[in-house]
């Protein structure tokens, strides 16, 4: 097994440490905060590191948990000293950034892993065996609606690329497309800095259609997405690891009264294996880099939704759409 460490001990470093301690390869954790780094190597009976070069030194592979302004340098030093790495979202939130990672682990040949969390909900494996299976028929659009009250511990980057990036990911992974256009429409509701509102309308290569609704303006959080389909309708929620698949059919239709169209409708739950989506993406990666190999949900595909992302920005801030 390998050694692993934990660069940054907020709410996601926590997660990402307790997750490895659990699978027996938690070696350390850094956080520039030596008190927090201090309190989570006690709970988890790790060092504490209070250098973050030091720790890179003396395991196999880190997790980078700090905020993403931070994202960069800190995957770049590891990667630079041989270190598989798994980046957690937004990966860099910059393109060229995003690029350059990708670059440097493969001159380094080491794995690089990106944190799109929702890939690895069980939900969104049934739901991608089905499509795959041919099951629910061609996909025709999906829509998908993340909204919540504002995370505070979120002080760099907007709704989109927090928000959003996790269902653009989703959309591409599902469709098994890439989005070839983005126009956005948003705003700066409560928010100075960034935008905290926005949806965003995607054309993939094939023809399907996304549309992501995100908000930090919320009072309740939403985790659903809708697909529709040439032979049904689906509804897939997260939070719930849930997906229900309605099929109808219409009979002895009288067009003189459109008031009353009888339609037999059947929706059925399809069953889904309960799994923390946090712990299946973390074993993904310690498994190809264990092997030397790429991550299910690599650095090239971090690439796409960062730049997905980042074209979706342009589009709301100049008014048009924007190819990717």
């Amino acid at each position: 097994m390998l050694r692993v460490g934990v660069i940054g001990t907020g709410s996601m470093g926590q997660n990402h440490a307790r997750i490895y301690s659990e699978m027996g390869c938690l070696a350390g954790v850094f956080d520039v905060d030596a008190g927090a780094a201090g309190r989570i190597s006690l709970r988890f009976g790790v060092k504490p590191y209070s250098d973050m070069d030091a720790m890179i030194a003396e395991v196999d592979a880190v997790s980078v948990c700090t905020p993403t302004q931070y994202h960069f340098d800190a995957a770049a030093k590891a990667i630079s000293q041989g270190r598989s790495v798994l980046v957690e979202k937004p990966f860099t939130g910059e393109v060229e950034k995003a690029r350059e990672l990708c670059e440097l682990a493969e001159r380094k040949g080491v794995t690089i892993a990106s944190g799109f969390v929702e890939r690895f909900n069980p939900v969104v494996a049934a739901t991608k065996d089905a499509i795959a299976s041919g099951r629910f028929g061609k996909v025709v659009s999906i829509a998908s609606r993340r909204v919540s009250s504002y995370p505070f511990r979120i002080r760099d980057v907007g709704v989109i690329m927090d928000l959003a990036i996790h269902d653009v990911d989703v959309i591409r992974y599902l469709t098994g497309e890439s989005i070839e256009s983005v126009y956005a429409l948003g705003g700066k509701m409560a928010n100075d800095r960034f935008e905290d509102h926005a949806t965003l309308l995607l054309q993939t290569a094939g023809g399907s259609t996304g549309m992501v609704e995100v908000n930090w303006l919320t009072p309740m959080k939403v985790r659903k997405v809708s697909i529709t389909c040439s032979d049904g309708y689906a509804v897939m929620d997260y939070m719930d690891q849930s997906l229900q698949f309605s099929t109808s059919r219409m009979d002895h239709v009288d067009t003189s009264n459109m008031a009353s169209i009888p339609i037999e409708l059947d929706t059925h739950q399809v069953y889904v294996r309960k799994e923390e989506p946090l712990k299946r993406e973390l074993m993904s990666f310690i498994e190809a880099a264990e092997k030397g190999g790429r991550s299910e949900c690599d650095g090239w595909n971090a690439l796409q939704n960062v730049s997905i992302c980042a074209a979706a920005l342009r589009s709301m801030r100049e008014g048009c759409r924007v190819k990717v």
